[in-house]
């Protein structure tokens, strides 16, 4: 619990930083650069890469360096928007509709399959449990990690998600169950 603790205090100012060296435009363009952070995860978004490349990140990376930290070389990208970015477990990407642009929010394929890993081991780990002690372990991560991703665009992701569950607790009890029929396996 200590370290999101010690990355908010180390971290305290960078935004001050940002917005004394890129102050916000009345001119109806936005600002140039955005900060948005959460413990020892952030993000800085720019108007240009070149912008971000050439002003932004050395500015960040004195920041850090007066503290004794440095960027990690494998986390910091510089990406185009629609290209997209993972940040906190989700994928933000903007798509080209037509004359229009859509910023859609989804769970990021990473954080899926890890979520999926995660139920997996506990599938694997317990061959012989009840049913319902097996449900009564899976529930919780379950609920948690869907309502993490209920506020963003993940019907999809869901509705496969909840696929991959159902085939792997059916595994489970053919399994367990090797000379049932497949009709009593689905009751199940």
């Amino acid at each position: 619990m200590i370290s999101p603790v010690l990355a908010n205090l180390t971290l305290d100012g960078l935004e001050r930083l940002l917005m004394e060296h890129f102050p916000r435009v009345k001119t109806g363009k936005g600002a140039l650069v955005n900060f948005a952070r959460y413990a020892d995860d952030f993000i800085v978004t720019g108007r240009t890469k070149e912008l971000l490349e050439q002003e932004v990140k050395p500015l960040v990376e004195q920041f850090m360096k007066e503290r004794g930290l440095q960027l990690s070389q494998e986390k910091t990208t510089i990406t185009h928007i629609e290209d997209g970015f993972d940040f906190l477990g989700q994928n933000i990407r903007k798509y080209k509709a037509g004359k229009r642009h859509k910023l859609l929010i989804k769970p990021s394929n990473k954080n899926v399959q890890a979520h999926l890993e995660k139920l997996r081991e506990i599938i694997k780990k317990n061959p012989a449990l009840p049913a319902w002690k097996l449900i009564l372990l899976l529930n919780p991560i379950i609920r948690g990690w869907a309502q993490y991703h209920q506020h963003v665009v993940s019907k999809e992701i869901f509705h496969s998600v909840d696929d991959a569950i159902y085939r792997r607790l059916r595994q489970w009890v053919k399994r367990r169950h090797p000379k049932k029929s497949n009709e009593w396996v689905t009751k199940k």
